[in-house]
């Protein structure tokens, strides 16, 4: 009896880390599909901007403007789920203080063709760098800023260019096997996972002043993998580590405010 128990619960078990496996790009990304209008989300001064990258895809970006040519240019990396019209509060805020902001868009997601992987990803960010400095926007005018899974993307971004005002993390994690289901059993999802995100291996690369931000509620990425990397970024690192708030609630919680007043800092002559 208890070896027919062993047998079920070992089998599966396999088929859930097959399926782990086979399924592990469907179960990091979920893209919202449905292209909408900026003006639509609440964010009319935004523009929808086509960008090639270097692979021959199309990804559409929202962009606005700054203000005027002595403020930056933020660049938006989002997370797993959604699409850019989803952030479009996070580029009000921006908006209103005076910044330009280019919410990047990644293959598919929000109408776009392809597939996302990790290396898709970071081809988008970079094509997304290209088309921002080829319209006059130097590196030394951009904040880089990476939300959840968009992190990886930020990081990775800000180890390319080193002359940027500002990276700024929210909700950052260690290494994306590291936040694999509880039933994966030890070393598995280190072995067969494509999209790995190293920010513990990349963080410390990142020469622009750092800007953590992470709720110590937060019940997807633990708040235990921000205080990580703040203590493996180069000197110079602020981290807000925020009592109340969870993983998607940190603007709920002033988050908008303190990456403003980092921004501005670091513009300080």
């Amino acid at each position: 009896m208890i070896g027919e128990v062993v047998a079920v619960f070992a089998g599966g078990l396999a088929l859930a880390m097959g399926g782990l496996a086979f399924f592990q790009r469907d179960m990091i990304y979920h893209p919202g599909t449905e292209r909408i209008d900026p003006a639509d989300a609440g964010v009319p001064e935004m523009v929808q901007v086509p960008i090639r990258t270097h692979d021959g895809f199309m990804v559409t970006g929202w962009y606005a403007p700054p203000r005027d040519r002595f403020q930056p240019t933020l660049v938006l990396f989002h997370g797993n789920a959604g699409t850019v019209a989803n952030r479009a509060h996070k580029a009000r805020a921006y908006m209103n203080a005076g910044f330009g902001v280019l919410l990047a868009g990644y293959r598919g997601y929000g109408g776009n063709p392809g597939s996302p992987s990790e290396e898709g990803l970071y081809a988008d960010a970079r094509a997304a760098m290209g088309w921002l400095i080829s319209r006059g926007v130097p590196e030394g005018q951009i904040v880089v800023y990476g939300e959840s899974l968009g992190t990886g993307v930020a990081v990775q971004i800000g180890t390319e260019h080193p002359n940027l005002v500002a990276v700024v993390l929210e909700a950052a994690y260690t290494r994306l096997p590291e936040l694999a289901p509880a039933y994966v059993l030890p070393g598995f999802a280190e072995m067969v996972m494509l999209d790995r995100y190293d920010n513990r291996a990349k963080v410390g690369q990142v020469k622009a002043p750092l800007l953590i931000m992470h709720g110590q509620q937060d019940g997807v990425v633990p708040v235990s993998m921000g205080r990580e990397l703040k203590e493996r970024a180069r000197m110079g690192v602020e981290a807000h580590f925020i009592a109340a708030a969870g993983h998607n609630d940190l603007y709920d919680h002033g988050a908008a405010a303190i990456t403003v007043a980092f921004i501005r800092k670091q513009l300080e002559p």
